[in-house]
């Protein structure tokens, strides 16, 4: 054999050895990205399982709540408004947005709840706060849990030179789901 052939040889195996490492580079990262969107996907639909157990739980607890403290009016239709704003978010950031808000509508009907020793005496509602209580455990669970894969996605889109190939098929950032502003502050509970 003579050295043309070898060289011929040589280089076509470098060119073998690079279109196998770009193949893998862009199919292992292309389906390392698929795999992180889908476990984002995943996480959102579990925010989501809760969110509705907590949405399908409120007109409950507020109906409650109006037989003992009718006059707390604007508390009750600030939930009521806040649970209708939930209903009829689209989108991811929207609806992180709207359970916010009807998370601080919550928390200050809880405060208003406070104030009246027969409605925390009566079992309907001790259910009703019991199940809100355990629904809130599983959204700040479930939340985390989202947080967390949104972290794992976004970090490898703009990891370089991964970066490149997300920005080719599209990959954008996923919204994380942020406390509210109001969850800063502890509710005061005054009698």
């Amino acid at each position: 054999m003579d050295s043309k052939k070898k060289t011929i040889i040589i280089v076509l195996v470098i060119i073998g050895l690079l279109v196998v490492s770009a193949y893998s580079f862009f199919a292992g990262n292309y389906n390392r990205f698929v795999q992180l969107d889908q476990a984002v996907k995943s996480s959102w639909a579990q925010v989501e399982n809760q969110l509705q157990r907590r949405f399908d739980l409120i007109p409950n607890l507020v109906e409650t709540v109006k037989g003992y403290a009718a006059h707390e009016k604007e508390v009750l239709t600030e939930v009521t408004n806040a649970r209708s704003k939930v209903g009829g978010a689209t989108t991811v950031p929207d609806k992180i947005a709207a359970n916010n808000e009807l998370a601080g509508a919550l928390s200050r009907l809880l405060v208003v709840m406070e104030r009246y020793p027969d409605l925390k005496a009566n079992q309907n509602f001790l259910h009703l706060q019991d199940e809100l209580a355990g629904t809130e455990n599983r959204i700040a669970v479930e939340r985390m849990r989202y947080n967390e894969a949104v972290k794992a996605y976004n970090q490898a889109i703009k990891s370089f030179p991964a970066n490149l190939l997300a920005g080719m098929f599209g990959f954008k950032d996923a919204a994380f789901f942020d406390a509210p502003k109001e969850a800063k502050q502890a509710p005061k509970v005054q009698f």
